[in-house]
């Protein structure tokens, strides 16, 4: 036994699989509830999943079991027994080990120095050797084969996670985190990482929670899952008394929850806009149309797979889904961000590539998925991103000099008729709250006649009065005859302002239903991927 090992079980308590309860345990950022009250229990030995929407609470429950984030009340329990663990180095000497949605291997190591290194307790001198026998006994106890002298540059994504994997197993964890490990992997290289950790539970070695998005994940890896909803754990079953459609309904919401029933005059007014929308689009070229759009994913599988949707002029058309089903790439590549491999999308019936130009003539603007990273320069001020669009234009720009007394003065008037707070318009946009950074884009976005609009979760993660905003800025795009394409995981923000709504599921449109007869449990069993 190495000497860091012998420290590491001189601290740790039992061994083999644990149990893990949070009892009652809720999380607080300022005014903002990531966690409300969550209870939960996880048997040892178990796979047990955790499923829920972006922003359900899921990264915050598990950071506050491995020690990154102190819950504001509740506690956890290991084996019974309350635990403190204000730290992940308490949680390393209770047998915890996390393994994280994003790479954190050292590039220019070497996969044995990876390992050596996971393990923190380095000696100053090395004896390679005896390390080197060590590492390759245990690599003989796993079913992974890796080049103990291969770098990271040199493998592909699925060994990448199976050494992050290793990495963990190697410190011979009593629980076992996984965040999303499967989102940069083939379904191949998923069932072969998740078949491993299974069995890992099952040989009573270490209990696993996972943080999975895949139905398919949960139905064929997992013993029990518990479905977070807005902070809150909504539902704890076993998976043999389950199916996709029944963790879809949960995620989103049931069906007995659903809003109440609009008065009949506003259904009038939506059914008879959908008329004109109906009557408006047989004659003409729609505003947005995507035609066969496939998109590679960040690991070289297809993310979007031959789709098509179009969007009417005076339409919001709503696409629903689980997270990771390809609606960002379907973004990224309408607004420009990623290369399209296949499909054509036209607006006003004219080729469309997203270049600046276009953008400018067909009158198309989005608000993307955490503006601070997709939709603004961090560094640079509140008044120089609201002229990102049209710096080089009249009245911004004349005589080839840019005028930035003009940036600045539209910028004061935008942040007062929007509401932004900010310390002026001089200040960096990266020093705003993220509804305030959100209300700045929208006013550079939102600014001037709009043929299409792309937005993407606009909402994420605001508070109220910012959504109420948000939204009612949305339907006045829609009221003034632009074409909105709307994605969002929040399926009563869907059934709230589309006019239509499909669902995507593992990058198809799958289903298609008008807003006003839209049925929750029905786009919930779709979500699911249980219909195709």
């Amino acid at each position: 036994m190495t000497e860091a090992s012998t420290l590491i079980g001189g601290l740790r308590q039992g061994t083999g699989a644990l149990a893990l309860d949070t009892y009652e345990m809720s999380m607080r950022f300022g005014s903002f509830t990531a966690l409300d009250s969550v209870s939960m229990k996880v048997a040892p030995g178990t796979v047990h999943a955790l499923l829920g929407e972006n922003g359900a609470g899921k990264s915050t429950l598990v950071k506050c079991v491995a020690g990154f984030q102190r819950p504001s009340a509740g506690s956890v329990l290991i084996d019974g027994r309350e635990q403190s663990i204000p730290n992940p180095v308490v949680a390393r000497q209770l047998g915890i080990g996390m393994v994280y949605q994003h790479f954190t291997l050292a590039p220019g190591m070497t996969v044995g120095e990876n390992l050596l290194l996971a393990g923190g307790k380095t000696p100053a001198i090395i004896d390679w050797k005896a390390q080197r026998a060590e590492l390759e006994t245990f690599l003989k106890s796993t079913p992974f084969q890796l080049d103990l002298d291969a770098r990271p540059s040199e493998l592909a994504a699925g060994e990448k996670q199976k050494l992050e994997l290793l990495k963990q197993l190697y410190l011979k964890p009593r629980l076992l985190i996984l965040d999303e490990p499967t989102s940069v992997l083939t379904p191949q290289e998923a069932d072969e990482v998740l078949g491993h950790v299974r069995e890992f539970a099952r040989s009573g070695m270490c209990t696993v929670l996972i943080i999975t998005h895949k139905f398919r994940e949960v139905m064929a890896y997992a013993d029990d899952v518990t479905v977070l909803r807005r902070g809150k754990a909504v539902h704890h079953c076993g998976v043999p008394s389950t199916t996709p459609a029944l963790l879809a309904q949960a995620m989103v919401g049931d069906s007995a929850a659903a809003a109440p029933e609009a008065d009949s005059s506003e259904e009038k007014m939506a059914a008879e806009r959908t008329q004109k929308a109906q009557t408006a689009t047989n004659s003409i070229a729609k505003p947005l149309q995507v035609e066969g759009l496939k998109v590679m994913g960040d690991r070289g599988t297809l993310a979007v797979q031959d789709l098509h949707l179009a969007v009417a002029a005076g339409e919001i058309l709503g696409v629903a889904g689980v997270s990771g089903n390809g609606q960002r790439e379907m973004v990224e590549a309408l607004v420009g961000q990623r290369h399209r491999t296949a499909g054509t999308v036209t607006v006003q019936g004219q080729p469309y590539a997203a270049r600046r130009e276009e953008n400018h003539r067909l009158k198309v603007r989005s608000l993307p998925e955490e503006p601070l990273r997709n939709a603004c320069v961090a560094d640079l001020s509140v008044a120089e991103n609201m002229a990102l669009r049209d710096f080089d234009l009249p009245p911004l720009c004349a005589g080839g000099r840019l005028r930035f007394g003009a940036w600045r003065a539209r910028a004061r008037e935008w942040i007062a008729g929007y509401g932004i707070k900010t310390q002026g318009e001089n200040a960096p946009i990266r020093s705003l709250s993220g509804g305030n950074v959100q209300r700045a884009v929208l006013a550079r976005e939102l600014n001037g006649d709009i043929n299409v609009l792309i937005a993407a979760n606009p909402v994420f993660g605001l508070d109220f009065a910012a959504v109420k905003e948000i939204h009612a800025r949305l339907r006045g795009v829609r009221d003034k005859g632009g074409a909105v394409l709307l994605i969002s995981e929040d399926l009563d923000e869907l059934m709230e302002l589309a006019d239509r709504i499909v669902v995507m599921s593992e990058g198809r449109i799958v289903f298609e239903t008008p807003a006003a007869s839209a049925e929750r449990h029905v786009l919930g069993a779709h979500m699911g991927g249980g219909h195709h």
